[in-house]
């Protein structure tokens, strides 16, 4: 089985990535050895039909080495004028196997050193027996050379060599590989175009549940709809059995919390209105109303938590962020009119919140909130769309130009009720809501020095981007 090295990249990719590489590296790899067996058997045959042409001049030789005269006075004639040309290529050249150079009987081709053996010398080879093999001439040509022995009898035994010049092999074999190579690369694209078509087809139906899934993430459905192939269609009914799974256990968890919040303050009414008509001292009946107070704060604190926590893991929620910021500043405009401050929103079309309402609302809100409360006069809020671990994620950046906090500040004043001036207004959980909110969907929240002179709020939570936008 095909697998990729932990340190390639190539692991992460998608399916029909790894498919479309694992096909082009096979491919590659048969087209390239078909490649090299058939010009290896190519050369094969140009080698065998280039030694017949050379053996058909080597038996005419023969034949006139065996005529009946004197082997002096014998004449050698080829009808090929290419051994007649000095230096041609085109050799041929008879003698005793122990000759000396000025004893052996040559074409007039062959200018200068005798053919040498087309392989090594054996004494027990037969007569007749075909040697053939490669060499060099005197010009440093390649030769391809093919020789016989041809026993006389009494007048001893001589060896039939000719030769021709190896590059018209050569030239034979390098055109027919490059014809191959053009063949088999046509031939790879237009399997590595098939291969890309089915690997469309074959993986549409993960296309289409991936789109599903986008879907019920974006709030535009709740349940995986469609027919699927057999291999999928498990996998889609698992996932619409947990979707349903999952809206029933957060159906009990909400009416488990509604039942405690009905339990627990029910009972706290009850005390306060039977202080309030006791005869306990005064004292103690306002300590029981403010701890009883501060005990209904608490419980819906808690309980609000719970029910965002709930509401955090549900699959199908969405809200729409520009009309939800283009509320909340028409609602602290009203609120903070004394103060004129200008609200500069920059939120691109159909960025969303995957989640309530209610809890985006809360988490800008009092990031707005704190941010009017400090500005001198302008409080800016962006909002876009960014990839966080490969993962859409929303971020909003509230900033102000009011003083601004140094970065001891900022990390005291995140915890819950700890205000750094009593002088204005709030109860101090407005930023630990945020934070608490930001960490329920698996988001963050950071503090920073505004660029405008002031804080900088900034949330990271999951989104999802607006339609046609990609990140890299």
């Amino acid at each position: 089985m095909l697998s990729f090295p932990s340190w390639l990249p190539m692991r992460r990719r998608s399916i029909a990535v790894r498919l479309a590489v694992s096909a082009l590296l096979a491919s590659s790899a048969i087209l390239l050895i078909a490649a090299w067996i058939l010009t290896t058997l190519y050369r094969e045959n140009t080698e065998r039909a280039f030694d017949s042409r050379l053996l058909v001049y080597a038996n005419n030789l023969a034949t006139d080495l065996v005529s009946p005269s004197d082997p002096e006075s014998r004449s050698f004639t080829l009808s090929d004028p290419r051994f007649d040309l000095p230096l041609s290529g085109w050799y041929w050249q008879i003698g005793r196997p122990d000759a000396k150079p000025r004893d052996l009987r040559t074409s007039r081709s062959l200018v200068g050193l005798p053919l040498k053996a087309a392989g090594r010398p054996d004494s027990t080879a037969g007569v007749g027996q075909i040697r053939q093999g490669y060499g060099r001439a005197q010009d440093d040509r390649a030769l391809r050379i093919i020789e016989r022995d041809v026993d006389l009898g009494e007048e001893g035994r001589y060896t039939v060599r000719v030769a021709g010049p190896a590059d018209e092999i050569e030239n034979d074999v390098g055109r027919f590989r490059n014809s191959l190579f053009i063949t088999f690369g046509l031939l790879g694209l237009f399997l590595a175009l098939t291969t890309l078509l089915q690997i469309r087809f074959g993986l549409s139906p993960l296309a289409k549940l991936r789109n599903a899934l986008g879907a019920i993430r974006r709030g535009e459905s709740d349940r995986i709809t469609g027919e699927y192939p057999r291999d999928i269609a498990p996998l889609a009914g698992e996932v619409n059995l947990l979707i349903e799974t999952n809206r029933e256990i957060l159906e009990r968890a909400r009416t488990q919390v509604g039942n405690l919040a009905h339990a627990l303050k029910t009972p706290l009414s009850i005390i306060v209105n039977e202080v309030g008509s006791s005869e306990a001292p005064d004292d103690l009946a306002a300590k029981i109303r403010e701890q009883a107070a501060v005990m209904r704060d608490q419980v819906n604190y808690h309980l609000d938590r719970a029910r965002a926590a709930a509401l955090a893991g549900t699959l199908g929620t969405s809200t729409e962020v520009e009309p939800a910021l283009a509320g909340l500043v028409r609602t602290f405009g009203k609120i903070y009119r004394d103060k004129d401050i200008a609200y500069e929103v920059s939120v691109p079309p159909g960025l969303r919140f995957r989640g309530e309402r209610q809890d985006f609302e809360e988490m800008v809100g009092n990031l707005v909130d704190n941010a009017s409360k400090w500005a001198n006069g302008r409080v800016s809020i962006r909002a876009e769309a960014v990839d966080q671990d490969n993962y859409p994620h929303l971020l909003v950046a509230v900033e102000d130009d009011g003083p601004g906090l140094p970065p001891e500040g900022r990390k005291a004043v995140l915890g819950r009720g700890q205000r750094l001036d009593e002088t204005k207004p709030g109860s101090g959980l407005g930023l630990s809501i945020v934070a608490d909110l930001a960490a329920l969907y698996r988001g963050r929240f950071r503090l920073e020095e505004a660029a405008i002179g002031g804080l900088r709020a900034v949330i990271e939570v999951p989104g999802d981007a607006p339609a046609g936008t990609s990140h890299a």
